[in-house]
């Protein structure tokens, strides 16, 4: 069903017939090269000297004043004013590209490109004497602008969360602003790449689609392949391959990865999201803590110059060394309860009384970590590293070497939310293949986010996997820190999103 034209939907089709019957191309195939931005434009140009410039972008407004007018043109970069005088782009007398096609018929948003000469009004602003103007590309729809009355009161800012998310290419037109979160989240995975590689670890790329999903405890999404008639999954991690690497003799190996969750969703999470896996062999967890310490630090620094970031209300530091409580230790820091030595029964009861939400599904391990999440997590603001789990929380992770019960294992927790997670990784083929078997009776009794018994990895790690530290950082979660954004949406350029009510509308 074909949609309804607003009237000036209608009007700017009318225009683009109008332009066709000129014979202007309003997308017009063959090259503009541009040669400079309007920030560039700003920094290089001294008042007297003569720059030339060819630039292109959004008409964002205009003041049309007889045979001269100003406008405003949106680059990449930002905004610069242009000012069009009928007489130089209209050499001869024929002025229809000024009477006819700049003043009736270009429209707010339109694509255009401009040669011309940059000069300096009465009033200070720098600008650009247009010479030639072509027509780009038609905008058919409106833009959202904001209006702005004499008082500065603004009305209509295209502010709607769901209409952002839904509508980023106009989000980063009409806000320019967001794209700076963007630009940040970039640079933060250059500077992650950076370090990794000047530390000579390989970059490396592993499958998405798995015959068994592994390396989390997730509910993963599931889809067919029709060739080969058989279910594979969207990976939940890529730990098990990258694994699978150490094994054949790279002693490092890391991968940003799209990994996919078939969970709920909020501000913190995103059924899609990215996150970066690491695996260095013959190290272990207490080496992979300075790493990440001494990586995150240089990401702060390279962002925004100096360590210390405003997220919200909180004034977040993350300069080396980080505070350190075991799993244990958090706990009763903030419940005043030492839950080290009690049996399951004895710890739902404990839970419940915490006000904690218990099920018959839930073991030991899952119990510790509702707790923990409950009572503990949201209250650490400063970068911290939470070690020493129980084991039953951790299958993949190696025992911890003093104390029985427990795993070399860490997370760091920051502006309460975690940011990472990483192990001494299990290389002992039987008792990984015994916490596999844990992990399907937990699944029988109805724990939805157990592992599956991966026999391909089993088979590998029984060909010997050296000594391993392993690490998996959320590079969304660490992209909200850095850039001081409330949601993973503003973060994500394109979060998923329910379907629209009807289809596509305005």
């Amino acid at each position: 069903m074909t949609r309804a034209l607003s009237e000036q939907e209608l009007v700017r089709r009318e225009s683009l017939q109008k332009l066709r019957d000129l014979g202007v191309d309003p997308y017009p195939a063959d090259l503009f090269e541009v040669n400079i931005t309007s920030k560039q434009i700003k920094e290089k140009y001294k008042d007297g000297e003569e720059l030339n410039v060819v630039i292109a972008g959004r008409l964002m407004s205009r003041r049309i004043m007889g045979k001269a007018s100003f406008a405003e043109l949106q680059d990449s970069d930002g905004k610069i004013q242009i000012y069009v005088n009928r007489d130089e782009i209209c050499e001869t007398e024929d002025k229809t590209m000024y009477n006819t096609v700049f003043k009736k018929l270009l429209d707010i948003g339109d694509i255009i490109g401009i040669t011309g000469t940059v000069f300096i009004t009465k009033v200070g602003e720098i600008s650009v004497k247009v010479k030639e103007l072509k027509v780009l590309a038609k905008s058919l729809r409106p833009l959202p602008l904001p209006k702005l009355d004499a008082d500065g009161t603004v009305h209509d800012a295209f502010t709607d969360p769901e209409k952002r998310y839904r509508q980023r290419y106009v989000d980063l037109v009409v806000n320019p602003q967001v794209k700076d979160a963007f630009i940040k989240r970039t640079k933060l995975t250059n500077s992650m790449r950076e370090f990794l590689n000047n530390k000579e670890y390989l970059e490396v790329e592993t499958p998405i689609l798995q015959p068994l999903y592994g390396g989390a405890a997730a509910r993963p999404f599931k889809t067919h392949h029709n060739t080969l008639d058989m279910e594979l999954y969207l990976r939940i991690a890529n730990e098990l391959y990258l694994k699978r690497l150490v094994v054949g003799g790279f002693d490092g190996v890391y991968e940003f990865s799209k990994d996919f969750r078939n969970e709920g969703m909020s501000r913190f999470h995103n059924p899609e999201f990215t996150q970066m896996e690491l695996y260095v062999a013959y190290k272990d967890y207490s080496w992979m803590m300075d790493l990440v310490e001494e990586m995150v630090e240089k990401i702060a620094l390279d962002l925004h110059g100096k360590t210390e970031i405003q997220v919200g209300d909180n004034l977040i530091n993350f300069q080396r060394p980080w505070k350190r409580y075991t799993m244990y230790e958090a706990i009763e820091h903030f419940t005043g309860i030492d839950i080290s030595k009690m049996d399951e029964e004895t710890m739902a009861e404990t839970a419940k009384k915490l006000g904690v939400d218990v099920d018959k599904s839930m073991g030991r391990g899952k119990l510790i970590d509702e707790i923990f999440g409950e009572k503990c997590e949201g209250q650490l603001i400063q970068p911290t590293f939470i070690t020493d789990y129980p084991v039953e929380m951790s299958p993949l992770a190696k025992k911890h070497r003093e104390h029985e019960g427990l795993v070399e294992r860490f997370e760091a927790i920051c502006n309460g939310k975690e940011i990472c997670n990483a192990f001494s990784e299990l290389n002992d083929p039987i008792d990984q293949r015994a916490r596999f078997e844990e992990q399907l009776e937990l699944g029988k009794r109805g724990d939805d986010e157990a592992m599956l018994l991966d026999e391909d990895f089993l088979r590998a790690i029984e060909y010997g996997m050296p000594p391993t530290a392993g690490l998996g950082i959320g590079i969304d979660r660490l992209s909200m820190i850095m850039t001081n954004s409330n949601s993973i949406q503003d973060v994500l350029f394109f979060p998923q999103m329910k379907a629209e009510k009807g289809g596509v509308d305005d």
